[in-house]
């Protein structure tokens, strides 16, 4: 494939390939088509065949090429995957609409307050499995920080009034010293199997104060096949320069929602 992409990056070997998904032709007739000199466009056509996009076969005192359509649908077949896989997560396009707005929509303190989600999982596993997922720090640092972003502080003590702490960096960047994130904040509730609630206030970049707080509620209801999870988020305290965080809440979350999700149904398939 590097190959093959490697001789498509050149433009007069472009030109050719599209000269040739008309029909074969020899290479004076391609040289004069793409206005080249014979010697260049011989080169050209030679990569192109080392790569496997062109044949050539000799015709009397002529060498005619053709294009080779299985390489090219190969490269499409891949390209397509990769788009797909692009839209699948949205990418920064979703992202950079949702965070214009949110932007547009920050024009004082508190602009974001009352600002509420809802989220909600399927778990297959009992409430009181799914517990220790939702409040043991070892358990909790599997899942709970966006993708492509690893858990490199959490405090967890999940008893009404006890301490939170979430921070979390780069997966890629593990020699450094550079926070991605840090939030605090403190348990409210917390009724084992059942309720747990907290309020988390994500700090600013720049150190000046938390974006916001978020107060968050997780609901667990037992059913026959596990457990029905209920998630609420509620939003005050909203600082001005807290529209991308506003902006991250419902994907972000809901990546580290699929995460436990994806953790439990792995752990159900071992048992």
């Amino acid at each position: 494939m590097e190959a093959i992409l490697a001789a498509l990056a050149d433009p007069a070997r472009w030109r050719l390939v599209n000269l040739l998904a008309e029909r074969p032709r020899p290479v004076g007739v391609l040289a004069e088509l793409a206005e080249a000199r014979q010697p260049q466009t011989t080169k050209h056509l030679q990569a192109l065949e080392r790569a496997g996009l062109v044949a050539s076969q000799r015709n009397g005192q002529r060498r005619i090429y053709a294009l080779r359509s299985t390489p090219l649908r190969d490269l499409a077949t891949a390209l397509t995957a990769l788009a797909e896989a692009a839209e699948g997560h949205g990418g920064f396009d979703a992202y950079a609409a949702s965070a214009a707005a949110e932007r547009l929509a920050a024009t004082g303190a508190g602009w974001a307050d009352g600002r509420s989600f809802r989220f909600t999982r399927a778990l297959p596993a009992a409430p009181a499995e799914v517990w220790p997922h939702l409040t043991e720090p070892e358990l909790l640092g599997e899942w709970w920080a966006p993708d492509d972003y690893r858990v490199s502080e959490l405090v967890f003590d999940a008893r009404p009034g006890g301490r939170v702490v979430l921070e979390y960096r780069d997966i890629d960047d593990p020699g450094t010293d550079v926070i991605a994130g840090r939030a605090e904040g403190e348990v409210t509730a917390a009724v084992p199997d059942e309720r747990l609630a907290y309020r988390l206030s994500p700090l600013l970049p720049d150190g000046s104060g938390p974006a916001f707080t978020s107060h968050v509620e997780f609901g667990l209801r037992p059913t026959g096949a596990g457990t029905d999870l209920d998630v609420h988020w509620r939003l005050t305290d909203s600082a001005v320069d807290a529209a991308d965080f506003v902006a991250g809440i419902e994907s972000g979350f809901g990546q580290t929602l699929d995460k436990l999700t994806t953790i439990l149904e792995r752990n159900s398939q071992g048992a």
